[in-house]
């Protein structure tokens, strides 16, 4: 290994380091995405935001800012994946036209400089990507409009409780008010007949 490195010259003991520590760190963050299952994932845990909408839908509203591509993908450039895959693909390219005789310094630090910056590119839409396809399952909660669910906590008279809808295939629980601003006890079947503050549902008993 010595002998590998003292062969070497300075400009390619430095694409050499370059790929050993950015295809390491990338690897790794590949492999705890891979784990972590690259983010959050629609789960309901059974607890209720102060807005009546449960948490995965918070999560998911949290992943609506990444929905325009070109604004996501200039983020992501700059991100641990896109540095790393940089310095990954930097050395890489860097060594190989280095090593051949045909290529000089100069054009290998350019190739490997090209390289790197494709290889910001390649992972930042790729990125993006992903998280546009998790923020299409965000919970429109309009959609609930014109569906029936049940009485989750009693809805008082004049008051506010809870209902459970199912809303694009999932089971939520929203706060919810009477239309007629009668009590509807648990258990009661209600429909969805509108929303208020963007956040609570107006029902009427079946």
């Amino acid at each position: 290994m010595t002998a590998f490195l003292e062969s070497l010259s300075v400009l390619q003991q430095i694409f050499l380091l370059c790929a050993v520590i950015g295809s390491t760190v990338f690897l790794f963050r590949v492999l705890m995405m891979l784990i972590s299952g690259f983010g959050d994932t629609d789960m309901d845990t059974g607890h209720d935001a102060d807005t009546g909408i449960d948490s995965d839908m918070d999560a998911d509203a949290h992943l609506e800012g990444f929905g325009h591509a070109d604004a996501d993908a200039s983020f992501h450039l700059l991100s641990i994946q896109g540095v790393t895959g940089f310095f990954m693909m930097f050395g890489l390219v860097g060594l190989a036209m280095s090593k051949q005789s045909a290529f000089g310094d100069t054009v290998s630090v350019a190739g490997a400089t090209g390289a790197g910056v494709l290889m910001m590119f390649i992972i930042a839409k790729v990125v993006s990507a992903l998280k546009r396809l998790q923020s299409s399952g965000t919970i429109d909660m309009r959609n609930a409009i014109g569906q029936q669910g049940s009485v989750y906590l009693t809805i008082p008279a004049g008051g506010q409780g809870k209902v459970q809808v199912v809303v694009q295939e999932h089971l939520k629980i929203f706060e919810a008010v009477a239309e007629n601003k009668q009590e509807i006890k648990t258990g009661q079947n209600v429909d969805v007949v509108s929303i208020v503050s963007n956040s609570i549902l107006v029902v009427k008993q079946l």
